[in-house]
């Protein structure tokens, strides 16, 4: 017998027909199966035999390299391309009859369902959702019925399991309509927990979901999750604008005069800075109790809480002379710029859903695209003035 002919008996692959690939704790195995190799964006160990095509493993415990790259995602580095190929993958040893759970090929998504399923054999569906997770890319429309349909198709999954059944995370549920992934597919979907780590006990009941497990909490902890990469991806946007501003404050009625970036061109620079740092984290801190429903209602608010403290810091400052010209232009680009960084976090939240997302930006956005020409044209005049 070959080298590669005793690879395989030794790992079990002997019998290449639909069972899974298995190995005993007592072989020594350097073939297919055991080598830990990097592909497809995320670390797998072998594969598991299907009657399409041998399907990777991924294991349940996440290395350093997981963890490091979660850090790293978080604070918006490499953020974009923190992603795994869409597609079918395995956990454990799972069989024809196993459960498949849907995800988000965003890694962090994928690694925290895999890494809540220790000792459980299951089928994992990673659909395309360009690198979004579940609930921000259903909010946004890419975890969708569409990309469910095309996946069960491409993995040609009824062709792997014997049942018709996939699981779609309960976050996940705004973009998927069940009733058309049944009509075009057969699979009749099935709404799993909110959270990875209840996937587990939900299995173990049969797929019944206790009120806990359907409950949606967004508290603190999440809330300010998402704080660092949205600091990190607007900055460069942030920082561009208050060098403009710096630059266009020293226009005045007498031409143009460096003395006038320190005295106005700093003030607005700082707040406009101001203005990004309180949108991008005490939007998120303050969400609960900040009045209105809509993502851009709520950031109106700290805007308008910080035009009042722009317009007593002046009182005080200049009370015969406040430049009530320049303070006008800012009560119209303060509230429309928290406004619009706060609606960032649509589809990442519990306040929104699909519809909500597109009714929201369809009313918000000409709404802050006016209030921030209008505020810009009033603080350009104030120069002048």
């Amino acid at each position: 017998m070959d080298t590669n002919a005793k690879t395989a008996a030794c790992c079990g692959k002997s019998d290449v027909s639909a069972k899974t690939t298995s190995q005993s704790p007592a072989c020594d195995c350097h073939g297919e199966v055991d080598s830990r190799r990097h592909e497809r964006g995320v670390e797998t160990t072998g594969s598991v035999e299907t009657p399409v095509a041998p399907v990777p493993r991924v294991g349940t415990v996440l290395g350093w390299a997981d963890r490091l790259g979660t850090v790293k995602a978080r604070w918006g580095i490499g953020r974009m391309d923190y992603r795994v190929e869409p597609g079918l993958y395995a956990v454990g040893g799972p069989t024809a009859d196993s459960p498949v759970l849907v995800s988000a090929n965003y890694k962090m998504s994928f690694d925290r369902l895999r890494s809540a399923l220790p000792g459980v054999d299951a089928w994992i569906l990673v659909l395309d959702t360009k690198g979004i997770n579940v609930w921000c890319a259903a909010g946004k429309g890419t975890f969708g019925t569409d990309e469910l349909v095309h996946r069960i198709e491409a993995a040609r999954l009824p062709e792997i399991v014997s049942h018709r059944t996939v699981i779609v995370p309960q976050l996940g549920a705004p973009g998927v309509a069940a009733h058309e992934v049944r009509k075009r597919t057969g699979f009749r979907v099935v709404y799993g927990p909110v959270r990875a780590g209840d996937v587990p006990a939900f299995l173990q009941a049969g797929m019944k979901a206790t009120p806990e497990m359907r409950r949606v909490e967004f508290p603190l902890r999440d809330r300010l999750a998402v704080v660092p990469v949205e600091l990190v991806m607007g900055a460069k946007c942030v920082l561009l604008t208050m060098a403009a501003l710096l630059v266009l404050s020293g226009l005045g009625p007498d031409g143009y005069a460096a003395s006038r970036i320190l005295a106005r061109g700093l003030p607005s620079a700082a707040l406009l800075l101001g203005a990004f740092v309180a949108g991008t984290v005490f939007g998120p801190l303050l969400l609960p109790w900040l009045p209105g429903r809509a993502l851009s209602a709520k950031g109106t608010w700290i805007g308008l809480a910080m035009v009042a403290g722009l317009g007593a810091y002046m009182l005080t400052e200049s009370p015969a002379t406040p430049d009530w010209l320049a303070w006008s232009a800012w009560a119209i680009l303060l509230p429309a710029t928290t406004s619009f960084i706060l609606m960032n976090f649509t589809g990442a939240t519990t306040y929104t859903s699909l519809s909500g997302v597109r009714r929201e930006m369809r009313v918000a956005v000409p709404i802050q695209a006016i209030a921030a020409v209008a505020g810009v044209l009033l603080w350009i005049v104030a120069r002048f003035v």
